[in-house]
């Protein structure tokens, strides 16, 4: 075979994946796709000149809407790129997502959310598959075989209490203590976390850790409330003396404004990722692939600042040195009508 003839056929190899990578009308834009998988030592700078021309990128996003700002300015100051946001819960992400791609809508770049959301994307065949450079120094597990998308932060579930309505002598050390009968009445829950009950009852062993939950919620009942913030906000009102599930950084931020809140973790403690994914029809896949990268080396200070215990081992955290067991968001994908039926049971009726 003749150097030009096999140089043909590796061009209309490089083409045809080449359309797997990108849709043709953004590879229209003059964009390489191959330095979303590029290894080469030139790749930020290449990626970099290839989003000033973006200008801009839109991310869905379910962070709270009060911690995007100090995530995102920093990057628009620094390169100049706009980051456009639509925020709401991390269902309705997916749904949007899923919506919006199946109506060959493309509005999207990128996608932040929990873990669970991404790889359900990801099973629907809607993320691009990216290779970044600072994946290797983020906290093992946190990147899939398929790479579609990464952690970006860790979301741990904490016991906050309010301090008025509770001495902290007297909080409870291990989950086992929470069957005093002293908790009765006294115990919040946030109506979505069934990952976290989930991972609890793995952890246990799935006979004791279901029959932990039962009598929980016959001898001392479990209030379930919706929101997150909304639940620990009740706890700081005193509306709600204990909360089961709060993620760590929401009680921590309201005792700094002085609410008579704190937070105890009952180990082993349950950590959610939250995750970003680059769309596969993303309108802006250049913009979109550095701001990922940021998020995952520069921005990680700031998820740090906000109380979130960062995916990037180079970053310092307290929370680093609690016994965390990970929810599994494939297994939580593929079990999830199993652990609904006893979730809805166990949790939302009260075991009855």
């Amino acid at each position: 075979m003749s150097h030009a003839a096999s140089f043909k056929q590796r061009a209309k190899k490089w083409a045809l994946l080449s359309l797997f990578a990108l849709p043709l009308w953004a590879q229209a834009q003059g964009f390489d796709p191959g330095l979303l998988t590029s290894t080469a030592p030139d790749r930020a700078a290449k990626l970099l000149a290839a989003a000033k021309v973006d200008g801009s990128l839109t991310m869905y996003t379910s962070i709270a809407e009060k911690d995007l700002k100090p995530i995102i300015e920093p990057f628009e100051k620094k390169y100049g790129i706009k980051v456009i946001t639509w925020r709401a819960s991390g269902d309705s992400v997916l749904n949007r997502t899923l919506n919006e791609n199946r109506a060959k809508r493309y509005t999207a770049d990128l996608v932040h959310a929990g873990s669970v959301e991404l790889e359900a994307l990801s099973r629907e065949k809607v993320l691009q598959q990216v290779n970044s450079p600072h994946f290797a120094d983020l906290m093992p597990g946190s990147v899939p075989a398929h790479r579609e998308w990464a952690s970006t932060i860790y979301s741990l579930w904490v016991q906050a209490y309010n301090t008025n309505a509770i001495k902290k002598a007297d909080t409870p050390k291990t989950y086992a203590d929470l069957l005093d009968p002293k908790w009765k009445g006294k115990l919040g829950y946030e109506v979505e976390n069934i990952d976290w009950f989930v991972t609890v009852v793995k952890s246990m062993g799935e006979a004791n850790g279901l029959k932990y939950f039962r009598d929980l919620a016959s001898t001392n009942g479990i209030s379930i409330r919706k929101g997150h913030t909304n639940l620990t906000n009740m706890v700081g009102a005193g509306e709600v003396p204990m909360a089961l599930t709060v993620y760590n950084y929401m009680p921590e931020q309201l005792k700094k404004k002085g609410a008579p809140i704190d937070w105890v973790v009952l180990q082993p403690a349950v950590a959610r990722a939250n995750a970003v994914g680059l769309m596969r029809n993303a309108p802006k896949p250049a913009a979109a692939a550095l701001f990922m990268d940021y998020l995952l080396s520069e921005g990680q200070q700031a998820f740090a600042d906000l109380e979130y215990l960062p995916s990037n081992t180079k970053v310092t955290s307290d929370l680093r040195s609690f016994k965390i067991n990970f929810v599994d968001p494939a297994d939580s994908l593929d079990n999830r009508e199993k652990w609904r039926k006893l979730y809805d049971e166990i949790i939302m009726r009260g075991g009855k």
